[in-house]
């Protein structure tokens, strides 16, 4: 008798289909506005109304939008949904073990309560102890991190019993005392009574953190520090064991590349592949806590599903964050790329890594040369010189493997995490997460896509794991202009998806991929299309075609068709109109500072005059950064290479718009002139948050006179400039 599935995929076919009719129509209208662009070429000159350079300017704008586009269609083409069944899942004995996977680097940004809640939400995970294993890599070395996991272990020996005794769903310290209703445990006896003293430990914990004296807060040079903490047997707590903690730092020198979070990863995989060995990992950030605690099991209901384990390396669960205000001004939560995309891929070969919160099977990491034989010449070439790492690849995991005996040997782990250890071997390239890229998460999942390998992604009714997003601009940005210059990095070196997967994964998972990679590009059409219309709407030179032309609707359908499908896709993943118009203003906004300098960044590296960085970003917070942000307030209090470019074009365009409607009324042009005169208009409506940060606003969010003034003042004698040359 066959056994009930443990996951189904359900294909949205009303969604399907409406993706599909409005990809054709507004490839009809694309095609027609390249045809009305190109025909204007092939016009005898004497014709011409326009100058050509402008003309060929927006046209290349068109060209890379359309291109951008086609890319973007890909996510749309199957989009599927999943459910699970966990409660088909086999008995705890049976279940595999998991180690889980936590990076930080900073103490100082990223603060070390909220890392060490991260690290209890995980210890407390509704799975069999003795399977679980955590691991905390802390980069800087900091013996504040280090102090903090062993009061965290103190306390988990009272916070894990108090979770299993009352069943509770939220299982993050900080997030289940500051919740606003109790969790399911109210309804128990003693319930109340056990929960005021956990929480006076939850203080007394805090304390300990707050008031440790650091003496040594980051560093970039230190030698490896591996600390194991177990405790089988917990006092006054029936039937409750504990996981494995394991604190590592691995060491660190200036004179050698620490390939920044991959390395990192990499060294956990290989320190634990000594101490537990689990066949699966759960990698979080810092900041990531667990919300639910039965994200292991969901994610196990498909890497125990025979019909498709076999190719699965990942399971992906989405980003949701905590500190969202309503209207998500800064688009945080990347609503887009986890209701929407990220279902369409999987409908395809499976989502791309996405950083943190994402189930990965420990021998996917390791890639084909696991499997290429015996020999341990050959082996120690691609895995580095440990005999006991070697092993382990062929090693399942046991309980002997967690033995006390094992940690009186820590020899072999602090070897595994030392500097040296990957000199002349394969890691970073074709074994572990990849080197290539500072989006190692990206990079590591396509590669495992072009291997073979499949991922899905699982998006259960309560998020499984919550974080804190970028709530001010500067962060946004900066955060930003990281990813971006790995992405599009990512599109110009050897692994460019529409060169090297072509003939590894099917098409449209190839420009799935390609848009990630280029979709940074869109920074050329933006700054185009915000500059060169309007100088021209200031010289009387048409652009687009009059109102009394037919290609006029045609114009009119692409803009509208695009705005409309946007629209759309925000209300059915439960966005409203002000949502919407968020997105569009922080996309222009993006796309003119990081798209620009991440695309800038990563030629730079390319040519070697700039080498890559990584910054983690600053979790510590701001509280009036954080008022603003809830009151829908842009905090421009962000580095002036972010503000100028913004000022630069709100001044542009208002100024075009004057002079244009001037222009308009005096010469009559509106039949020929409309289109590039409702650009102006639509482009400042948008960003009427600039025009309210310059002008109107008094407080600390407010754009600052130092940058306003002077940019003001040269765009404007470059407009004037440019009109008297234009006059000539």
């Amino acid at each position: 008798m066959e056994s009930l599935p443990l996951s189904t995929a359900h294909v949205q076919n009303h969604l399907l289909i409406m993706n599909r009719l409005h990809m054709l129509l507004h490839s009809i209208a694309i095609t027609l506005v390249l045809y009305y662009r190109v025909s204007f070429l092939f016009q005898p000159s004497e014709t011409r109304e326009s100058n050509l350079l402008p003309w060929l300017l927006v046209f290349a704008s068109e060209l890379i939008l359309s291109f951008i586009w086609i890319l973007d269609q890909a996510f749309r083409w199957r989009p599927i949904s999943r459910s699970v069944f966990p409660e088909r899942l086999p008995d705890d004995d049976k279940l595999p073990a998991i180690d889980v996977f936590i990076c930080t680097a900073d103490p100082t940004k990223e603060p070390t309560l909220d890392v060490m809640n991260t690290v209890l939400s995980a210890i407390a995970l509704d799975y069999p102890p003795h399977k679980l294993n955590v691991y905390l890599s802390d980069d800087g070395g900091s013996s504040l991190t280090l102090h903090g996991v062993r009061e965290a272990w103190k306390f988990a020996q009272r916070w894990l019993p108090f979770c299993t005794k009352y069943k509770l769903k939220n299982r993050c310290p900080k997030a289940y005392f500051s919740a606003l209703e109790d969790d399911d445990g109210h309804f128990a006896r003693n319930y109340i009574e056990d929960k005021l003293k956990i929480k006076e430990k939850y203080e007394a914990f805090k304390e300990e953190i707050k008031t440790f004296r650091i003496d040594k807060a980051f560093s970039r040079d230190h030698p490896s520090l591996i600390e194991v903490m177990q405790e089988n047997i917990i006092e006054g707590a029936d039937n409750v064991k504990m996981p494995l903690l394991v604190y590592v730092s691995r060491e660190k020198k200036p004179s050698h590349h620490h390939h920044f979070k991959a390395g990192a990863l990499n060294v956990l995989l290989r320190v634990s592949s000594m101490m537990s060995n689990s066949p699966y990992i759960l990698v979080l950030d810092c900041d990531m806590f667990c919300n639910d605690p039965t994200s292991a099991r969901y994610a196990m209901c498909f890497h125990l599903d025979p019909k498709i384990s076999s190719s699965l390396a990942f399971v992906q669960f989405p980003q949701t964050f905590y500190n969202i205000s309503k209207n998500d001004i800064y688009d945080s939560q990347l609503r887009s790329l986890f209701t929407l995309q990220w279902q369409g891929m999987d409908g395809l070969e499976g989502p791309v890594i996405s950083g943190t919160g994402f189930y990965i099977k420990r021998v996917s990491l390791y890639g084909n040369l696991a499997s290429k034989g015996t020999d341990m010449l050959q082996l120690k070439e691609s895995f580095g010189s440990s005999n006991e790492f070697i092993r382990s690849l062929s090693q399942n995991y046991t309980s002997d493997l967690v033995s006390g005996q094992k940690y009186a040997l820590l020899g072999e782990p602090h070897f595994l995490a030392s500097c040296n250890y990957e000199i002349g071997t394969k890691w970073g390239q074709e074994v572990g997460f990849s080197y290539d890229s500072v989006v190692e998460d990206y990079l590591t999942g396509y590669i495992l896509n072009c291997n073979g390998w499949t991922s899905v992604f699982c998006d259960p009714s309560r998020p499984q794991f919550l974080g804190s997003a970028t709530t001010n601009l500067n962060d946004v940005i900066i955060q930003s202009t990281r990813w971006y210059s790995g992405l599009f990095e990512n599109g110009t070196n050897r692994y460019c998806p529409l060169t090297y997967g072509l003939s590894r994964i099917s098409l449209p998972q190839s420009l799935c991929f390609a848009w990630l990679t280029y979709f940074p590009l869109y920074c050329l059409p933006l700054w185009c299309l915000a500059t060169i219309p309007q100088l021209c709407l200031l010289n009387g030179i048409p652009l687009y075609p009059k109102i009394s032309d037919p290609f006029f609707t045609v114009f009119s359908f692409t803009f509208l068709s695009a705005l409309l499908k946007h629209l759309f896709e925000v209300h059915i993943t439960g966005g409203t109109l002000q949502k919407w118009i968020n997105e569009q203003r922080i996309w222009m906004m993006k796309s003119v500072t990081c798209h620009l300098y991440g695309c800038l960044d990563a030629l730079l590296n390319k040519i070697g005059i700039r080498e890559a960085r990584f910054f983690p970003t600053n979790k510590l917070e701001d509280v009036e950064q954080t008022v603003l942000y809830q009151m829908d307030k842009y905090d421009f209090q962000a580095s002036n290479i972010f503000v100028a470019p913004m000022v630069a074009l709100i001044t542009v365009n208002i100024s075009c718009f004057i002079g244009g409607v001037y222009r308009v009324l005096m010469m009559g042009d509106c039949d020929k002139m409309f289109i590039q005169l409702f650009i102006t208009v639509f482009i400042i409506t948008v960003n009427y948050p600039i025009i309210e940060g310059l002008l109107i606003r008094k407080d600390k969010g407010r754009i600052s006179k130092l940058v306003a003034i002077p940019v003001t003042l040269a765009t404007l004698v470059l407009l004037s400039v440019f009109k008297l040359l234009g006059n000539v």
